[in-house]
């Protein structure tokens, strides 16, 4: 039984250094080797080989993106009001030698640098604008934190804050002033609106007048245009009519057809006078008075025919 329990001994210590000697690194991870307390090498991703009891696996690093979350903390603003604020960072390990030696705890570190950036930004602002203003401090906290972190070995990649929490009273303030903002806007939209409607109104009602006032002036000229027109026919009419007249008057028989034109229309006329009622006529005693008449009237017509 004694040569199994010596095999089985020497079995056991040959896995013994069997693990103490090979090493596989995982992808994105570095091993920090110690010989004999003091840095020797970093292993990258892949299988090594360590001498046992000369070195020693010390530290080991994920060299992938990590995000830590920062805890809430209170924070003063500029204008004297707390706020809790809480984030989440984002960084990545980029030097194995100077994460394990540059600062005991690099994820602590941040974290509570993280918290000071914080709060040294939100006591710059307002709180009013640390709501607009998250872009601009999470830019300042990752300069900061970057800045610090450089000879740990660390970079911070990015820091966003989650949520920033006023007080219960402040809240009920900023509903009330909100609320106010908008029952202002709703009335001065409200009162635009009547503006626009009044102003297209009325100015409705000028394009309206103007265009009866142009109707009416083109009716007053076509009216106009027209009595021009009726009365320049009129006219024409007339003076071809007494141009035709004078040219039968100088023709043969003319003058006796017009003295017996003229003496029919005069007893025309007279019969007219005569037949209404409640007429006094006064006759002439001497019908010789009648042709003179005529005679009178045909040499004018003679007259104003010899002078065209």
């Amino acid at each position: 039984m004694e040569p199994f329990y010596f095999v089985f001994a020497v079995v056991i210590f040959e896995v013994f250094l069997l693990l103490r000697t090979a090493a596989v690194v995982p992808q994105q991870s570095a091993y920090v080797v110690e010989s004999l307390g003091r840095y020797n090498r970093t292993l990258d991703a892949g299988f090594h080989i360590v001498v046992p009891f000369w070195e020693r696996i010390a530290y080991r690093h994920n060299l992938k993106e990590q995000a830590m979350d920062i805890p809430e903390q209170v924070c003063i603003t500029k204008d004297n009001v707390q706020v809790g604020v809480d984030g989440v960072l984002y960084m990545q390990v980029l030097d194995a030698r100077l994460a394990s030696y540059g600062i005991t705890n690099y994820q602590f570190a941040i974290i509570q640098l993280a918290q000071t950036t914080l709060r040294s930004e939100i006591g710059k602002i307002d709180l009013d604008r640390t709501f607009e203003e998250r872009a601009t401090i999470n830019s300042h906290v990752v300069s900061e934190l970057d800045k610090a972190s450089a000879s740990w070995g660390v970079k911070v990649l990015r820091y966003e804050i989650k949520n920033i929490n006023p007080p219960a009273d402040i809240l009920h303030a900023m509903e009330k002033q909100m609320r106010a903002e908008r029952e202002k806007r709703a009335v001065v939209l409200t009162s635009e609106g009547e503006r626009d409607a009044k102003i297209n109104q009325a100015e409705g009602e000028k394009q309206r007048v103007i265009k009866e006032s142009e109707a009416n002036r083109q009716l007053q000229m076509n009216q106009a245009e027209g009595q021009s027109a009726a009365i320049l026919a009129v006219a024409t009419a007339t003076a071809e009519g007494l141009r035709r007249v004078g040219e039968a008057l100088s023709g043969r028989g003319g003058m006796e057809a017009m003295q017996l034109r003229v003496a029919e229309e005069y007893v025309k006329q007279f019969g007219t006078l005569a037949s209404e009622a409640n007429s006094t006529l006064v006759i002439p005693a001497n019908l010789s008075d009648i042709a003179g008449m005529i005679a009178m009237a045909t040499s004018v017509v003679k007259s104003q025919a010899a002078s065209k």
